[in-house]
């Protein structure tokens, strides 16, 4: 105890010092947090096919020609989210766009009002998919614009999106 009340005006000067230093680190550092990290990168498609592991093909389609499979994935849209979480690799990823897609109110349209929270749960299901999520996000898709995912037997998996191709 008498070796601290001695040593501590000694110290006093070198911690101001220590202080003053991390301080000034400190207001060093903190811009490089708002700078992107240059892990893993999704401009080049190499980056995006080694994180999809899956062929990714995509077509625009009118949403009359797609009316029997839309409203079959929406009513599956559970099972599909469990099953997206559940996923960790395809062989072939399908992305439907659907241009037309709330234009009126039709079929489809009343059957995404009435899946409105199954949808959402599995909105939040391919964000926690990095698989499901870096596919999209490589083509610009919002999650709010996917309507439903159809998990076919042939490991291909179909997501219908609202809106145009990019």
């Amino acid at each position: 105890m008498f070796a601290t009340h001695v040593c501590r005006p000694v110290f006093r000067p070198v911690m101001k010092g220590n202080s003053v230093a991390a301080a000034a680190l400190f207001f060093l550092l903190v811009p490089l947090v708002h700078h992107p990290l240059l892990a893993q990168g999704l401009d080049r498609e190499e980056a995006i096919d080694a994180i999809v592991g899956s062929d990714v093909k995509t077509e625009e389609t009118t949403k009359e020609a797609q009316i029997e499979r839309v409203v079959a994935a929406l009513r599956n849209t559970r099972e599909s989210a469990e099953l997206v979480r559940k996923t960790f690799n395809l062989d072939t990823l399908e992305i439907v766009y659907l241009p037309d897609l709330g234009e009126e109110n039709g079929v489809i349209e009343q059957a995404i009002m009435e899946q409105e929270d199954q949808i959402q749960t599995l909105h939040e299901s391919i964000e926690g998919s990095a698989m499901f999520y870096h596919a999209i996000d490589s083509r610009s898709i919002l999650l709010r614009d996917i309507v439903a995912v159809e998990f076919a037997d042939n490991n291909t998996v179909t997501i219908f999106v609202k809106g145009e191709a990019q």
